[in-house]
C-alpha cells in the first residue's frame, strides 16, 4: 500500500482471510461510549493551519513526513485555492488534472519531519467525511506510529476505492522489511448501501488500547484484533485523497473533493470518572 505493497494486493489478502489477526464483527457489540473519552485533539477546520514541510510550526504539513507519496496524484504545496480550501467548517481536499496532464491532489499530516506536532498513545482517533465518487478516487484516514527507527507501524481506519462505492476497508500493516524482517497485516471489508458515502457525511474511527484495537461506522462497531505490542507507541492522523491504488484513473472526475468536517482525538478518563 504505503510501504511496498499495493492496495489492490492487500485486498486480495484480506478478502482471502490471509495474514489477518483474529477478529470478526459481531452484533452483540455495544456503541462506542464517548462517556468515557476526553478530547485531546480538535480540528474542526473553521480554518486551515498548513504550511508544506512544517517551516512555521503549522499545525499540519502537506506531505508524508518521511517525503513518501503514492498513488496517481502528486501531492501538492498549499496554494490560496490549492488543493486545500475551508468553508463553513469543512476542508475540501481537491483532485485535479492540470493542463500538463499531471493529476495533482493534497494530504494532511499531524506530525513534521521533525516529529513534532500532535500524537498520541492509545486513545480513539475519529474523521468525519464525505468521500468523493467516481472510479480511480482513493481517500484515506490512517494513522502513523510515531517511532518509525525499527518498524513502520500503519493503521488504516478508512480506505475508499471508488471503483466499488457500496464497500470501503479498514486495516493495519506492521512494516518489518525495510529493516530486515517480515510485514504484518489484516483488514477487514464493510459492504454498506451503495452511494451512501458519497452523498452523506459518516464517521469513520479506531480505538487503540493496550489489549484491544476496535474499529467503528458512526460510532457503531465494525472489527477488533488483538492490539500488537508494536501498537504501544503514539500515534499521528493522516487524511487524504490520492488517486489509482493499482486502479484506472482514466474515468476519474476531474475534479474529485472529498469533504472532511473534523478530526477528532480522544482519550480515555480514569475510570472513576468515566463512571
Amino acid at each position: 500500500m504505503r510501504y511496498g505493497i499495493s492496495s489492490k494486493s492487500l485486498g486480495l489478502l484480506v478478502v482471502l482471510g490471509l495474514g489477518a489477526l483474529p477478529g470478526r464483527p459481531s452484533v452483540a457489540q455495544e456503541p462506542i461510549n464517548m462517556n468515557a473519552y476526553q478530547l485531546t485533539f480538535e480540528e474542526n477546520f473553521d480554518s486551515l493551519d498548513v504550511s508544506a514541510w512544517g517551516e512555521r510550526s503549522s499545525r499540519w504539513i502537506a506531505h508524508t513526513p518521511w517525503n513518501g507519496d503514492f498513488g496517481d496524484a502528486r501531492f501538492t504545496d498549499p496554494a490560496p485555492d490549492f488543493p486545500f480550501t475551508t468553508d463553513q467548517g469543512i476542508l475540501k481536499i481537491e483532485a485535479r488534472k492540470g493542463e500538463d496532464g499531471t493529476w495533482r491532489s493534497g494530504l494532511l499530516s499531524a506530525v513534521n519531519p521533525k516529529g513534532e506536532g500532535f500524537s498520541q498513545q492509545f486513545g480513539y482517533f475519529e474523521a468525519r467525511m464525505k468521500l468523493p465518487p467516481g472510479k480511480g478516487v482513493w481517500p484515506a484516514f490512517w494513522l502513523i506510529g510515531l517511532d518509525r527507527s525499527k518498524y513502520t507501524a500503519e493503521i488504516d481506519v478508512l480506505e475508499y476505492y471508488g471503483r466499488a462505492p457500496y464497500e470501503f476497508s479498514m486495516g493495519f500493516h506492521i512494516w518489518r522489511q525495510a529493516q530486515g524482517g517480515e510485514n504484518s497485516n489484516g483488514g477487514y471489508w464493510k459492504t454498506v448501501q451503495d452511494g451512501i458515502l458519497n452523498s452523506e457525511y459518516h464517521t469513520y474511527g479506531v480505538d487503540i488500547q493496550a489489549d484491544k484495537t476496535t474499529f467503528y461506522l458512526d460510532r457503531h462497531y465494525l472489527w477488533s484484533f488483538d492490539t500488537p505490542k508494536e501498537f504501544h507507541m503514539p500515534f499521528y492522523p493522516l487524511v487524504n485523497l490520492a488517486l489509482g491504488s493499482g486502479w484506472p484513473i482514466d474515468e476519474t472526475p476531474n475534479p474529485s473533493i472529498l469533504l472532511v468536517d473534523y478530526i477528532h482525538v480522544y482519550k480515555r478518563k480514569p475510570a472513576d470518572a468515566a463512571n
